[in-house]
């Protein structure tokens, strides 16, 4: 046996070393393992975040559920605030609502209880008076059908001009806005009619829409006056006048 080995001395590293031969060249270094990375891909991905979302790119999916959530929130929002105004909306179209200053109506003075009490026994009585046409019409608005009562008027106003081409031009606007399929206030009136009131519009006169008037009258009558008399603008107007006469 060898005196160094014998004596426990073991050669310095630079004896046990390879000889280097230079670099080694492309094609004989060996692939990298799928769980090597190279230094530069290894920085590239250390400058970006795992698990980034659709919403941002610098924050993980706890982020993209925040975002989530924000918007179902102004979702909601939304959603709450739409339904408020569709309830104030039919609340203020409904029956329960009070009287409201009526645009264009008739001048006339305050009815008194008996009036009020009189519109009940007829819808002549009603239509004769001024005030229970401002009324009624309104009642109409809830309905959304006050062109009748509009047209109705119209065609009364029409009744007393006397000048032709005052009458020409009231006709005109009438026909424009009460009998033309185009226009939103277009009354219901059947064909036959239409037909009449055609061939009045050549050479109209004061009464060139009296049949039409008629049957707007009669449709008014049968349709709305029963549901007007159990309206609460009609239950509360003889409530209020009840109550002024009673303290006067």
């Amino acid at each position: 046996m060898c005196f160094r080995k014998r004596n426990g001395y073991s050669p310095p590293d630079h004896f046990n070393a390879k000889i280097y031969t230079g670099p080694v060249p492309a094609e004989r270094q060996p692939p990298m393992s799928q769980n090597e990375t190279s230094p530069s891909r290894a920085q590239q991905a250390g400058n970006h975040r795992p698990n980034t979302c659709c919403f941002c790119w610098c924050c993980c999916c706890s982020c993209s559920w925040y975002v989530i959530q924000s918007i179902w929130y102004e979702i909601r929002q939304i959603c709450s605030r739409n339904e408020d105004e569709n309830r104030t909306r039919r609340k203020s179209k409904s029956q329960d609502t009070k009287l409201e200053t009526i645009p264009n109506c008739e001048a006339c003075t305050r009815p008194t209880t008996e009036e009020v009490r009189l519109w009940a026994q007829s819808f002549d009585k009603l239509m004769k008076n001024p005030a229970g046409r401002n009324v009624f019409r309104e009642f109409l608005r809830t309905e959304y059908s006050e062109e009748n009562m509009l047209f109705w008027l119209a065609c009364e106003d029409l009744k007393k001009e006397i000048s032709k081409s005052v009458i020409e031009e009231k006709a005109r606007m009438i026909y424009e806005d009460y009998i033309s399929i185009l226009s939103p206030k277009e009354v219901s009136l059947d064909s036959r009619v239409r037909e009449v009131i055609n061939r009045k519009m050549q050479d109209p006169t004061p009464h060139a829409f009296e049949d039409a008037q008629l049957q707007i009258y009669t449709l008014m009558h049968r349709d709305s006056y029963p549901r007007f008399l159990n309206s609460m603008i009609y239950k509360s107007l003889i409530q209020s006048t009840s109550r002024s006469s009673s303290e006067s």
